[in-house]
Order: structure tokens, then sequence, then C-alpha cells
């Protein structure tokens, strides 16, 4: 399976609490919800439906999924909801339960198991392991290599920090833009995948 993330981020490459005021505010993060003036139905709505219907299995770290659990089961008989609702999930964490996988058909990973666990699933056949925000796990993911595409939803907006999907381990890592899409709200809908180091000189 492809690992595919997709990330709504900002201009100074923020993911945080795209979605609403109290989805995260750690470190005191106050633009929770910064995403809705950007929002393009018909590219957004079209990359993340495209986006599903290749997705074989859906992957998580344990805020992402607790957020995603309590919105979309409620949901259910809209085609986007229920395809998200019948895949199958796997949720990174070391401190939820059982009883905390309340989302049709979720597997727990232990945050020791993830690498490797992660690792095996990619190289298991089938369609993608689609990402969405998970920040914390995602970063882990591309300082791993493990990440095959990586589709940003870039809102031209700064936000000033806040949490970031990107290593900050010095190490350089070339990326190659597959495809890019610009919306009637000024959001950019871009496709990289990773490239081949160019030999310079």
């Amino acid at each position: 399976m492809r690992v595919v993330v997709s990330e709504f981020i900002s201009l100074d490459g923020v993911v945080q609490a795209p979605g609403g005021p109290q989805e995260d505010t750690d470190g005191g993060f106050a633009h929770g919800g910064w995403s809705h003036p950007y929002f393009d139905p018909e590219v957004i709505g079209g990359a993340f439906t495209k986006g599903l219907e290749n997705a074989e299995a859906l992957l998580y770290g344990r805020r992402t999924y607790l957020t995603m659990a309590a919105a979309w089961p409620e949901r259910a008989g809209d085609p986007f909801a229920d395809r998200l609702n019948a895949l199958k999930k796997y949720v990174v964490s070391d401190t939820l339960g059982d009883d905390d996988l309340t989302w049709n058909n979720t597997e727990r990973i232990p945050g020791s198991q993830a690498v490797a666990r992660i690792r095996g699933l990619r190289g298991a056949p089938g369609g993608d392991l689609a990402m969405m925000g998970s920040p914390t796990l995602v970063r882990t993911l591309i300082a791993e290599g493990l990440v095959d595409e990586l589709q940003l939803i870039v809102m031209p907006v700064l936000l000033g920090g806040g949490k970031s999907v990107f290593p900050t381990d010095g190490a350089k890592r070339p990326f190659e833009l597959v495809s890019s899409v610009t919306g009637a709200t000024g959001v950019q809908v871009c496709v990289f995948r990773p490239a081949a180091e160019s030999s310079e000189g």
C-alpha cells in the first residue's frame, strides 16, 4: 500500500487545528478553524473524494482519530461519510483503550510499534493507506522515508506558528510536484512525491 498524506497547510507550514476553535489548542494556538474562509468545495472536495476512492485503509494519530470518530459516524447516508465509515482504520496510540475505539473497524497500533507496523502495511499489496492531520505521526513517517505521496492543500494565510508535519532534523529530502490545482479562494492543492536526489556540480 502507498502511504498518502493530505494536509490543510498555511503558507508558513502550519497544519494545526484547521477545522475548529477547540480542535487543538496546544501551545496556546488561537487560530483553530483557519481553513474555512479558503475552502473551495469543488477543488478540495474533489481532491478528497478522489483520494478516498483509492484508499484501502485510514491511518491516524490519537487526536485526529478522536476528532474524526466524533464527527463522521453521525453523518451516515452521505456517500463520502459512508465510505469513510466503512474503511479499515488504524490509530497510533499508547493511551487509547479498546473502549475508546468507537469508530467502526478500528485497530490500535502501539506507538512503539508504529514505524515497524506501518512499514509492514506499506509493503503489503493493495490500495492507499490514507492519512489526514496527525502531524506528529506524519512527521515521523516523513523522517523514516515512509510517505509515498504528500497532498498539501495550501491556504493563502500566515499563522505565525503552530504544529508542522515537516522534520527539523537538518536532512534534505527532495520531492517532485506531480500536480497542482488552484481554487477560486486562492487555495492550491499540490501533490508531491519523493524524488531521487539530483547530482550537483
